[in-house]
């Protein structure tokens, strides 16, 4: 049986500075977080699994589709939300922006419109048909991009730090949206707490898989060794 995922031997250097370093990762859970304290490559290998970046040497292949070399199969096999919005909106209006990823499917004009229109009436925001992105809060910039992903309804979605800039409650709303879809999960964060209910994490650092098993042990370990480096005196060490 193929895995969802399949991350196999995995390395890149980029500007020459190594990022990733034989990473390994195979699964069909379906909730997999990702930890690692900031620079230690999560954010590269999310961009890496959503076939955004070609590694240099091992192979990411997602539903047995090789993402980096099947770009129009990674479209709608895997998705990506990014921390800021900001960096995925690419149009003005929110019907362009849930539309355009539909007609990168192959859909014709009129049913990227029933697509976006069914996508709003799942969400109840009917009310943003034709509604400018500017004045949208974060938040609602967010659910925005993740509107669109799901309307291209992808087998995986990979989360890199959705939730930093949110407030308590649009982190809550957001996740149970999240939680509330049909695809698969991987969700990159340095915060152990937005994790601590996932099926398996994966502790990375500095490129390599440090553990990787059922989430509260990998998590209490990685928070253990995040209060020692906090207890040390040399700040410098600290920047990742």
């Amino acid at each position: 049986m193929t895995d969802l995922l399949a991350i196999d031997d995995v390395s890149l250097t980029l500007e020459g500075r190594d990022i990733l370093h034989g990473i390994t990762i195979r699964g069909d859970q379906r909730r997999i977080g990702i930890v690692g304290r900031n620079g230690s490559g999560k954010s590269t290998l999310a961009r890496v699994i959503a076939g955004l970046q070609a590694p240099d040497t091992g192979t990411v292949r997602v539903c047995g589709v090789d993402v980096a070399k099947d770009r129009k199969a990674a479209i709608r096999t895997v998705g990506i939300l990014f921390q800021n919005p900001d960096h995925q909106i690419i149009f003005p209006t929110v019907d362009e922006e849930i539309a355009f990823g539909l007609r990168q499917l192959g859909a014709s004009v009129p049913e990227a419109e029933e697509g976006t229109c069914a996508i709003l009436a799942r969400f109840g925001k009917e009310h943003w048909a034709g509604a400018a992105v500017h004045p949208l809060s974060q938040g609602q910039k967010q659910l925005l991009c993740l509107m669109a992903i799901l309307a291209m309804r992808p087998r995986l979605i990979v989360l890199d730090e959705p939730l930093s800039g949110l407030d308590i409650p649009t982190q809550m709303q957001l996740m149970r949206y999240l939680d509330g879809a049909a695809a698969h999960l991987i969700h990159i964060s340095h915060d152990p707490a937005v994790l601590a209910d996932y099926d398996r994490v994966v502790w990375i650092g500095e490129g390599h898989v440090v553990r990787d098993g059922a989430a509260s042990a990998v998590l209490e370990e990685f928070q253990v060794d995040m209060q020692r480096l906090g207890g040390m005196d040399d700040i410098s060490d600290l920047a990742g």
